[in-house]
Order: structure tokens, then sequence, then C-alpha cells
């Protein structure tokens, strides 16, 4: 059968090939062979069968392709015959191989390459496929691996030579493909290494091959051939790089040689990538390439070929190679170019490069390379400072490294007056500064910490001094003007002997700028410069800035600041093209002007803006106004938005996959976007400026929309980390984001305003996911307080700046149901945050995540919502929450099924939140929660009546009441509660206004003020009955209450309003509270009395510079405290007794209420004695009582013609009720004269004293009519006067009520009026004696005391007018009555002609020389005329005959 088949295939050895092949026929063959014991012999057979066979590459072939009909076969069958094949076929085919070239006379192994060489080719394909770069196909690859199988069998058994192939492969300048070396490297046939050790010439073959085969992009879909060629390029990195740099002590010639080799192929590339970097903007297609290897710099190169050290040695050189590559920039081009090169705006590419090189390294390492390679090497400028921004933006803790490195490089140059350590330090610095405030602090604040102070480098010497401003001069050429405007607005410090030095080199910076065109006329009023930013500020824009600053301090002081009047007069181009067009913005005008307003026209008045501009601005406005004020202008390139939304999704993108680094570059290109769409200071770091937060005004709509996408954004990110980790294990991503929002003002001002909004009027609309979100933005706010800026509400609702959180607190208004539940759901979710974010930090640093005015919220709302937080915990237990960390409680606050109450008491009872209780900043005081209280409103409240009766109870008798005072609390001290309530309350009512401006609803709906007043009414029920001294106590508080309000003597119009409006709101509250306890109880021995002391004092103090009209008392007022005195009167034993020594002690002492009590006697007698009569069961009046009846009772009957006679009263009883007698029935002036003539002022003593005091009261009326013209008869009150004139003229007393040190028994006049009309009775004084007739006048210079009462109010009349308290001109003055205007001139006119015609004997010795040293200063001539023609002694004896 043998020796047919042997027969067969010599016959047909095509066709025998081509129909079964020899593993097939082997294969066939053993199977059928039911013995196995002449192996020899088969071999034999076979080799002769062989040797028909001479096509060795067809032979290999058929080793190589196993038959696919084994592939069908069973796999037990399949199995044992492939071990078998395998071994036959390998042993065959080197016995084939050994007889051949035994034949052809050639060596095994030159035979064997030949074989595998053409099997190679045909499998491989042509050399110029190979030039593409482009990998095997599948099946060639299949094909391939079989093939180096074979030839791995042929090595080991010593049948080819991996050397040999290689010459022969490289025979006529052939390369193979590099997926090609790649194979015989991994099957180990030819290594990387061996190749490049025999082939010089394969350099540049293989860095060719390198570069095709990184830009060669494989089919969509081919994921094999992805890994392929990643591998490939991979391996052959890690060759080079294990070859090129693997450390040697004792290198040889040829090791140093390939060394030599391998880093000259990686230079190639390196070269090739960075040159891509540069034309990566125009040739896109280069990229792809450069960054596939750009991706294989990394640390998993450290395997079989590369060492750690030789893959740090290898980063190294490549940084220094990158770092000092075509170094054509010099150092002025950097200087002038520098702000192209941040990080946001240099290419990826170069920046991932920078990423992969640093990534091995501590920040420390590679800044001290950095500075070797700068004092070493010529330095691509561009290269350099990229690198930096790129350590920087990856690297949190590269700041304090760059700090100190600037720290020595200044040390260094000052030492060694070395301008290249000095121009390094300072390109360095401005490269940090670029990146933001988030990154590194900005060039002003480097520079003046740097050079500001007396302790800086330069100020040790006049040599170093300078050296700096040498050295400043030099880059003035070649400076961007930011730079130029800090050294000049921030310049180093300098001794005043060298001033000039420094004066010189500002001289020559401003003429810098001048040559660009930003001289210092555009340089802003108020301009804080920064080198950050390659966006220079441009004038218009630092305009704007000086005007809002300008305004802003106009507002504060009321005053032009000296900075805008110095620049309308020195700076006036910019004053008048810069600054004027910026606040002459046309806009719709208020109805209220507001501080801008104010300020325009306080310019207008200053003459400082143009009449034509002015009136150009006003017509503006008006057609502004009739324009939609909502119509915006939106720049119809909306790119910026699209690329904002497109990296704020790469960000979401980057938190998911928890990239530090990537996720720090992606916040660096959001902020340069950012700052496209916020121009101005992006970069700049804003310190503690303050920003104003305008309540009833909304930001641009496309800014209002880039803020929703900013927040959106966060909360997505916010709930995409939340997923993954709780807060406390979370990267720094949420403090970056906010970061770089803080570092651009305009961008903060638009958030801040946003958030306000939405806070105040959208927070129902929010949901639990924009909760959570937006209550994590708050709380890194609030930990970037120390850096970020104040804000100031407008209108003022808080009296000062504060941080941002605490502004945002204000707008979550606790007032409605849905406001409290909307805020108490934000601020659990804010404080649940903070504490788990947190949790690992020490307590003060903990703090730093938690807003205390946030937490307060909480302490004001969750016992009010939840009854069961008012419960004080048991004694010696545990709560089961204390025991449980914070991830359950941020895991109550983010479950779908958690409820706003279960969270609430979950944090309730937390342990972190109870001992925050502890720290005063944390503290809710009893003050700060009355205020809350008070801004409820009742019809909206979330409790009813009587649960808010209950929750305010158990408030103040149960939580404040026994708290201590440094906890905010009241010691136990019943009097300090309600002295908090009482302040709280009236308080309330003074800033009633700026509330109403911030809560609207709340003075439709009604605040909580009726509750609180029943709360103080029944704790003083309580203290009555407790506490002896509840009068005490209550005039004592009102009364430091008042004093606080005013601070001096002379009161402003600021200080009188708020007295008056402090006593307004005090006087509700007093009659709210009995009456009795404003009148004291004492007893002395045995016996009861009252003490009236404490309220005549309050009367005389406070009562009567608040009454409308003047010398008045409200009738409520009034009747209260006569309910007071009776009242308390019978609590006495001799009560009627006592009541009229009371009443009598008022008439003498408290002649206001006296007053008053008269005046409103017509309602009051019948409240007074129905009350009477309810007490003492129809006892009669008491006498002093009885004797304001009677005294009403004969002025009327007066009044009729009729003599009665006269009471036995006080006179200024019977005053009063005269003027009441003629006030309440008409006044009948031929009546009233006949009164008068007939009380006979020259009989009777009383008469006299009653017609005076009558006179006061109608000059009372009268300075009231001049005063408000709208309520009083000016006439009418005048010719009252005249009356009572006429009858007194003749008697001296009337003069007394106008003199205010020299009384007498009419002194009780000065307490019934006001400070103010105190004041005008001067102007009274002349006002009615220039309307008089002359015989009337002429009896006046007659009346004894007149001149020196004259001269008196004349001089206190002009101290009236240089005072500026004179009244306002009438708008329509009677004939006989003199305009304020000239009255002044008419007083002196009539005092000389009165001088002139008085005896010297009219006026003591001493009353002269008085009335001449007051008239020295004031009126020299009325001096001069006092003394000519009253002092004898002045007379010259050329006079005496005369």
């Amino acid at each position: 059968m043998f020796s047919q088949g042997k027969m067969s295939l010599s016959a047909s050895c095509d066709s025998v090939s081509q129909k079964r092949t020899l593993s097939s026929l082997l294969a066939g063959r053993v199977v059928k062979r039911p013995k196995q014991g002449d192996d020899q012999h088969l071999q034999e057979a076979a080799v002769q069968l062989l040797e028909q066979q001479q096509d060795l590459c067809s032979l290999l072939r058929e080793v190589e392709n196993p038959n696919p009909s084994n592939i069908l076969d069973g796999g037990q069958k399949q199995a044992a015959s492939e071990g078998i094949t395998s071994t036959f076929a390998c042993s065959l085919l080197v016995c084939a191989l050994r007889r051949q070239a035994a034949q052809l006379g050639v060596p095994l192994t030159a035979l064997s390459v030949k074989m595998v060489l053409e099997r190679l080719m045909e499998i491989t394909g042509t050399e110029e496929e190979h030039k593409r770069g482009e990998l095997l196909t599948s099946s060639q690859r299949v094909q391939l691996f079989v093939l180096l199988e074979s030839s791995r069998d042929l090595l080991s058994q010593g049948a080819l030579c991996p050397k040999l192939l290689w010459q022969e492969y490289r025979r006529g300048q052939r390369l193979p493909q590099l997926e090609v070396v790649y194979h015989l490297h991994f099957y180990n046939i030819l290594t990387i290494k061996h190749i490049l050790e025999s082939d010089e010439g394969v350099r540049l073959w293989l860095a060719s091959q390198l570069k095709a085969l990184c830009s060669w992009t494989p089919p969509l879909g081919e994921k094999e051939a992805q890994q392929v060629q990643q591998k490939v390029l991979s391996t052959v990195l890690g060759v080079l790089v294990g070859t090129g740099f693997q450390l040697s002590h004792e290198p040889a010639a040829a090791d140093r040689r390939i060394s030599l080799l391998c880093c000259s192929v990686l230079d190639d590339m390196l070269f090739w990538l960075l040159d891509t970097v540069d034309t990566s903007l125009t040739q896109q297609s280069a990229v792809a390439g450069a960054e596939l290897w750009c991706q294989l710099f990394d640390a998993s190169l450290c395997g079989a070929s590369t060492s750690p050290e030789a893959l740090k040695r290898f980063f190294t050189h490549s940084l220094t190679q990158t770092l000092t590559y075509k170094p054509r920039l010099t150092v002025s081009d950097a200087i002038t170019l520098q702000n192209e090169w941040t990080f946001a705006k240099a290419g990826r590419l170069l920046t991932n490069f920078f990423r992969k090189l640093a990534v091995i390294f501590s920040v420390e390492k590679l800044l001290d390379h950095l500075q070797q390679v700068l004092e070493t090497h010529e330095v691509n400028w561009k290269h350099v400072l990229c690198f930096l921004s790129t350590l920087l933006v990856y690297n949190p803790c590269a700041e304090p490294c760059l700090k100190e490195l600037l720290s020595r490089l200044l040390s260094s140059a000052f030492e060694g007056y070395d301008l290249e350590s000095m121009i390094t330090a300072f390109l360095l610095a401005r490269q940090g500064a670029l990146e933001g405030p988030c990154i590194f602090p900005s060039y002003s604040d480097w520079f003046k910490k740097s050079f500001g102070g007396g302790s800086s480098c330069h100020a040790t010497s006049k040599k170093s001094l300078v050296f700096l401003l040498k050295f400043l001069s030099d880059l003035v050429p070649f400076e961007p003007p930011q730079y130029l405007k800090v050294h000049i607005l921030h310049p180093p410090y300098v001794p005043v002997k060298h001033r000039s030095l420094l004066m010189e080199y500002v001289s020559l910076a401003k003429t810098r700028l001048a040559d660009l065109k930003e001289s210092v006329e555009d340089m802003g009023l108020y301009e804080d410069v920064s080198g950050a930013g390659g966006a220079v500020v441009q004038p218009q824009c630092q305009a704007v800035q000086d005007v809002e600053k300008a305004v802003s301090l106009f507002e504060s002081t009321g005053r032009i600041s000296a900075t805008v009047m110095e620049a309308s007069i020195f700076r006036r181009p910019y004053f008048l093209t810069r600054f004027l067009p910026a606040l002459l913005m046309p806009r719709v005008l208020p109805v209220k002007a507001d501080a801008r307003m104010s300020f325009i026209e306080a310019l207008k008045k200053a003459d400082k803006i143009p009449a034509a501009q002015y009136s150009s601005y006003v017509e503006s406005c008006q057609r502004q106004r009739q324009q939609d004020r909502s119509e915006v202008c939106v720049d119809t390139c909306d790119d910026p938005q699209e690329v904002l939304h497109d990296q704020l999704q790469e960000f979401r993108k980057l938190i998911v996959d928890g990239h530090e680094g990537e996720m720090s570059a992606q916040l660096s290109r959001i902020s340069h976007t950012l700052s496209v769409i916020f121009p101005g200071r992006p970069d700049e770091l804003i310190g503690q400026t303050i920003i104003k937060l305008h309540t009833d005004t909304l930001s641009l709509e496309l800014h209002i929309k880039v803020i929703n996408m900013i927040l959106r954004n966060f909360c997505q990110c916010m709930l995409d980390a939340s997923r993954a980790n709780p807060p406390n294990k979370q990267s720094l991503w949420a403090s970056k984001f906010v970061s770089i929002l803080l570092g651009n003002a305009h961008l903060l001002c638009s958030l801040v305003h946003r958030l306000w909004h939405l806070f105040h009027k959208q927070g129902s609309s929010l949901s639990a996911a924009h909760l959570l979100g937006l209550a994590a933005f708050v709380v890194h706010l609030h930990a970037s307080t120390s850096h970020g800026p104040l804000v100031q509400l407008v209108p003022p609702v808080l009296p000062k700046p504060v941080p941002i959180v605490t502004a945002l607190s204000s707008a979550l208004v606790c007032s409605t149901h849905d406001n409290m539940l909307f805020c108490v759901r934000l601020c659990v979710a804010a404080v649940c945050y903070g504490i788990c974010r947190g949790e690992s930090l020490p307590q003060q640093q903990q703090q730093g995540y938690i807003s205390s005015s946030l937490y307060k919220k909480l302490l004001y709302l969750i016992p009010r919502l939840l009854p069961e937080a008012r419960r004080p915990p048991v004694d010696g237990a545990v709560c089961e929450y204390q025991e449980e960390n914070s991830l359950g409680l941020w895991s109550s606050a983010t479950h779908s099924n958690s409820t706003w109450r279960k969270t609430a008491w979950c944090l309730w009872k937390h342990s972190a939140f109870c001992q925050l209780q502890h720290t005063p900043q944390y503290q809710l005081f009893f003050t700060e929660w009355l205020s809350n209280e008070l801004r409820v409103q009742r019809s909206e409240d979330a409790l009813s009546d009587p649960e808010r009766q209950e929750y305010q109870q158990w408030a103040c008798l149960e939580l404040y009441l026994s708290c201590p005072e440094q906890q905010g609390g009241c010691g136990g001290d019943m009097k300090l509660l309600c002295s908090h309530l009482l302040t709280a309350i009236m308080d309330q009512q003074l800033s009633e206004q700026n509330l109403e401006k911030l809560h609207h609803r709340a003075s439709q709906t009604g605040s909580c003020l009726p509750d609180i007043l029943s709360r103080l009414q029944e704790l003083v029920y309580e203290m009555e009955v407790s506490t002896p001294d509840v009068c005490d106590f209550l005039f004592e508080l009102v009364s430091q209450r008042c004093s606080s309000t005013v601070s001096s003597t002379s009161l402003s119009i600021s200080s009188e309003l708020s007295l008056q409006h402090t006593l307004t709101t005090w006087n509700r509250i007093l009659l709210a509270l009995p009456a009795v306890l404003f009148i004291k109880v004492k007893t002395e021995g045995g016996r009861t009395t009252l003490d009236c002391n404490n309220l005549i004092q309050h009367v005389n103090q406070h009562q009567r510079k608040v009454c409308s009209p003047a010398g008045v008392l409200s009738f409520h007022i009034t009747a209260h405290f006569l309910r007071g005195v009776l009242c308390a009167g019978v609590r006495c034993c001799g009560r009627s007794g006592e009541i009229n020594t009371a009443w009598s002690q008022i008439s003498l002492h408290c002649p206001l209420l006296l007053l008053s009590t008269v005046h409103w006697w017509e309602r009051l007698s019948p409240v007074v004695l129905s009350l009477w009569l309810r007490l003492c069961d129809g006892e009669l009046l008491p006498e002093q009582l009885q004797l304001v009846s009677a005294c009403q009772h004969w002025a009327c009957s007066l009044k009729k013609g009729q003599s009665l006679q006269i009471p036995s009263a006080p006179p200024l009883l019977l005053a009063a009720s005269l003027y009441a007698a003629w006030r309440c029935h008409g006044e009948d002036e031929r009546s009233f004269s006949a009164a008068m003539k007939m009380l006979q002022p020259e009989r009777d003593m009383k008469h006299r004293q009653v017609l005076v005091f009558l006179l006061f009261l109608c000059v009372n009326n009268y300075l009231s009519a001049l005063l408000c013209p709208q309520e009083k008869s000016r006439q009418k009150a005048s010719s009252l006067c005249t009356e009572v004139l006429t009858v007194l003229m003749d008697s001296a007393d009337w003069l007394f009520i106008f003199k205010s040190n020299e009384q007498g028994v009419y002194q009780s006049v000065t307490m019934v009026t006001s400070d103010e009309f105190t004041r005008l009775m001067p102007w009274a004084f002349y006002s009615l004696l220039l309307q008089q007739s002359a015989e009337l006048l002429h009896r006046a210079v007659r009346c004894p005391g007149f001149l020196h009462t004259a001269v008196l109010c004349y001089i206190n009349l002009i101290q009236l007018f240089l005072e500026g308290h004179t009244p306002p001109p009438l708008t329509e003055p009677p004939d006989n009555q003199v305009e304020a205007s000239q009255i002044l001139s008419h007083t002196k006119q009539f005092l000389l002609k009165t001088i002139s015609q008085t005896p010297p004997t009219a006026l003591s010795s001493s009353q002269l020389r008085q009335l001449e040293s007051q008239c020295a200063d004031l009126d020299p001539e009325v001096a001069a005329a006092l003394s000519m023609h009253l002092d004898p002694h002045s007379l010259s004896p050329e006079m005496d005959f005369l």
C-alpha cells in the first residue's frame, strides 16, 4: 500500500499536494495504524516521499497550515493528532532542510533563512505597502504567527540563525514592516535591541515607521487593529527607553553607541511631537498621531524592558529636551507674549504631554529641575511657562512650592545682582497669576508682598534699590500695560531720601503707557490693577467700575469723593470722555431718586457736568422709559455659551470618572470661557471688595441663562458624585468649582443676584435635587468666605456688608408656611452636607463648612415646626442618633423615601449638630429669635393661633428665661427677658420700612407683633406680682433707649426723627400695658403713698420732645397717665388725699401733663369720672381734679363777660383754661380783649402771672402756625398774641418768657414745649414785635428790661441763622408780617433805633459789658451802638459840649 502511494505521488505531485496535505496524510496514517512500534521505519518512508517534493516553501506552507477539516473533528481526536503532527512536522522539516543543504553544499542555517524569508515576503507583501505604515490584515497576522512558531522551533533545533536572518532581510536595503519586527521581537526570534545593535541604518527607518504607525488610523470598528497598534508602539518605546536609559557603571563602547542610538530615535519622535504642537492649529490631521505617541508616556512602561530608574531618566531627559527645544524666543518676547501662554490657551496636546512627564515626580523635584534647566540652558520660554501652568493647575500643592522657588530666586538675584534670576522670578510669578486666584495669587498681590515693605530684599541698600528700579526700567519697552499699572499703583517701597529714583521710573512707565495709548488718563480713578488675565480691562469697563465705586462712596458719605473732584480738574480728559459717559448711561429712572441720581444731581450742582451733556442724558432717559424696559441686547454669537455647555458636560463626565488632574484642567478651561462671557477682570483675586445686591432687579437674560447652566451643572455633578461617594470622601472638585466663580467679579455679581432671586421668590418651585445641589453650593461658598467678597444689600436691609452666604440667608424669609418649609429643607441639606464634608476634620475646620446663619435658621425653625424637638433630652440617656455617623445623616438627607421631618429630626439629635450649639457664633440669641418671630405673617403661619401661643410661651419661659446670658438667654432674669421683648418690638417698628421693602406682604397680612405684645403683657403681670419696682424698670429702659438714640445735646434732623420714632413706638407699647404700672406705690412706715417722680421725669425729658402739636400730649397718653394715677391711688389708705398730693406734685413739676389734661378735659372728664365711680363706688372726685373743672367753668364765664371769683388754682392752670376756652369755642377778638382787660394785671400779681402764661401759650400757638401753616391760622394766632401783649406791655413780666435763663416763676414754661420751640422764641419775639403798631412799640421800649431782652434775642436770632434753624419761608406772608429772609435786617434796624432811644440808665454796667462782648463778634455795629449811646465813659471831651 505504501509503495502504491509512493508511485502515485511521484506521478502527480501537484495534484496530490492540492488534495491532501502532509499533515492530513500523516494524521490519517497514524489513526489507521493499529500499532505504533515501527516509528523509525515510518520516518524513513516519509523522508523518501519528501525527497520527491523539492519546493521547500510549499513544504513549509503545509507545515504551517493545519487541515481545516481537523478543526471540525472531535476535540479528543484533534488533540491526539496535533501533538504527533507537530512533532513529526518539525522533525521532518529539519531533516529535509539538512538533506537539501547537504546536496547543495550550503549551510543549514542559510537554507532555513532563505526559506523563512521567502515565506515571510509572501505573507507580508511588498515594501511599498510597508512604507504606508499600515498593519497586517487579520489573515496575514494568523499566517505570520504560525510561521513564527515554526521559525522558533527551527531556532530551538539550531536550524535558524537570527543574525543571518536580519542580514538577508536587509540585503538590497529592504526594510521590514514595524509590526513584523514587533512579532519577531515578541517570539524572541530577532529582538529589537539586536536589530539596533547590528544595523546603524535602522534609526531613520525606525523613527519614520513609528511616526507612520502613530499617524495611521485603524478602520472603524477594528478593535484588534487598535490593540495591535498600541502593543507595537508601547513595546518599541519600552525597548528604546530600557536600552537608551539603562544605567551602567562601566558601559562598553558598544553599549554607549546603542544607548545614543535609542536616545536619538526617541528625540526624533519627541521633536516630531513638539513640531506637531506648533502646527496643530493649522494641521488638525497631524494631531492624532502625536496624541497617540503622547499617551504612551506612562508609568506602565516599567516592565521587563524598562526599570523605574530608566523611566525617570527618560522622562527627565524628555522634559529637558522639551523645555529647551527651539529656543528662538527671547526674554523680551516672553514678557510680551506671556498672556497668550496660559493653560487654557495652550494646546491640549502640550499640556497633556507635560502632565505625562510630571506624573511620576514630586512637585519639588520638578521645580528644582526647572530651575536647573533655566540656569544651564537656553530655553523655549513658551514651553517653560506652559509647563509651569500645567504643573500649577494639576497639582494643588504646587502653589507653596512655587512661592518658595520665587523667594529663592529673588534672594539669589539681590545677593549677586543676577538679572537672570530676577527675570526668571518675574516671569514665573506672572505665569502663576495668569492662572487665576484659585491657582496662584494675583501679580499685584505678589509684587506688593515681595517689594512693598521695608523688609523686602531691595530695601537693604541703595544698590539693591537701584538694581530693582534699573531692572524694571529695562522691562518698560516690552511690558504689557497691566503690569506697568501695577508698578505705578503699587510701587515698591522706597525710602524718602531715594524717592527721586522711583519717580524716574514712574515717569518712564507713564510715558510708555501713553505710547501704548493707555495713558495715565485712561487709568481708573479707583483702579485695583492686577497682572492676572490676558484680558486687559478696557477704559470703558474701567470707567464703569469707577462710577460704581464713586456712587458707593457718595451713598455712604453723602459727599462727592475727593478723587472725583480732583479728576474733574487735573484729569479732565478722562473725566469728560470716560467717567461722565459711563455715569450718564441712559436708563429708566426710578420714581424715587436712588444713589446714582443723587450723585448726578450733586455733580450738576457743583458745575461738573456740562449743561448740554446733562440735557442729552435726561432726554435719553425719557426715551428709554418709552421703550420696553425688559429689552436686552444679546450677542448673536452664541458660541461661548455652547462651548461652556460642552465644557461643563465634559467636567461632569470627569467627576464620574474621578480624574483629579483632568478636572483641574477642565476648570481652567471653563474659567477662560467664563471670562469671555463675563468680561472685565476674570482672573483677579477680588479679596474683600463689596458686591451690591439689588434685591429688586435681575441680571441680563444672557447672564441668567449662563448662571442657570452653571448651577444646573453643579447640581448634576453633586448628584453624580454623591451616588459614588459621600461628601467626606469626594475630591476637591466642588471647592475648585466655586473658586473659579469667585475669581470673576462680574460673574459673581450675577450669580449672587440669581441665587437671591431663587431663594427669595422661587424656593417652592425647586425640586429635591435642586435643593441638594444648591445647598452644597452654598456650603462651598461659605467655605470660601476668607477670600470672597462682601455683599451689601440694596436697599440696606442689613446695617453693613456681610459675607455672601449671610446675605443669601436673609433671602430665606421665614414669614409664611411655604417659606418656612423651603428654608428648613435647604438649611437641613446644607448643614447635613457640611457636617459630613468636615467629619474627619478638627472642629475648628468643620465650622468652615457650616454657615452660622443657616444653622441659626434651623435652631429657629425645627422647634417651631417639630414640637417633639422642644422636649429636653432625658438625663443620662444617649440618643440613638448620637451614635450614628455622618454617613447615616447624609443618607437620610439624600434618600428618596426620606421626608424633611425625618431628616430634620435626625439632624437635631446628631452629636455634631448639638456640639455646635455650645459655640458662640452658632447660638441663636433671644434677640434673634424675637426678630424672626416678629416677621411671621399670622394669617399664613404654619402654626394656628393656639399653637403659636404655646410655642412662644415655651420659647420665652422654658428655653430662653433659664438659658445663660452668654448663650443668648436671660439667665433666669425676668427683667432681662422683658427688656428683650420691649427692645425687639421697638426695633421691629423702627425697621418696619426697610422690612416692608424686602417682605412686601408682611405689612398687608400682619406680623406677630400682637402675639409678642401679649407675651410681654403676661410677663409684666407676672413681674408686678413678684417685683415691686416694675415702674422704675420700664422708665429706665425707655430712658436708656432714648439716650442711645440721641448722642449729643444738639440734635440733628436724623436724630430728632429717630427719637420721635422711638417714642412713638414706646407710646404704643405703653398704651398696651396696664396704666397702674407707671405710677409707683411706696410703703414707708406702714403708710402707702404715690411716687410720681419717674412719670414726671419721663414726661419732662422725653415726651415733651415729640408732642404734636407742641406743648400737648396725645389724648390717649394723657388718659393713660390719669388712669394710672387714679388706679394707683385707690391702693393707698387715704386715696383722695394721695391723689390730690400726687396731682399737686404733677401740677408743679410736670406742667406738660397739666396742660394736656386741661386741653383734653372735655373728652377726659367722662372717662375719669366713670373710672373713679367704678373704683370708689360713688365717691366724689379728688379736689385737684375738681379744680380743673372749676377753672374750665371760670374761663367760660369770663369769655361770656361774667366776672366770677377766680379759683384758687395755679396760674398756669388758669391760663390753660382760658386758652382752651377760646380755642375750643372759637375766638372772638372783642370778647377776648374784654376778658383780658377784666383781669387787670396792674392790680393783681396773680392776674399778671395768668396773662404771662397765657401769652406763652399764644406764642407757642403762633410758632406752631409758622412751622405747620396748613394746620394753624397764623393771622388768628398773631391777633391773640397782640391782644395779650396790649394788656401786658407796661409790665416787665412778659419779657421773662423770652429769656431762657431768667424766667423766675415762669420757669415751668421750658418744660412744656419742645427744644425746637424754645430755640425759636427769639424769632417769635421779633416776628411779633415787628407786626405791632408804633404806639405799642413805643410802650414796649419804655418797658423796664426791654432793651436787655431785645439785644439777647437779637444775638440768639443771629445764631439761628448761622446754624440754619430758622423756620421755612412762607409762601403767602401777610401784609404786616416780615418775610423770613428780611427779618434779620429789620430786626437790626429796630434794635439800633431802640438803642438810640433808650437812656443810659436802662442797662446796668455789668449788663452793658456782657452785651457788648456777645455782640462784638456777631455784630460789631450793634456793639458799637451800645457803647456809644449807653456807655457815658465812651464820650470824648470834644463831644461833651454837644
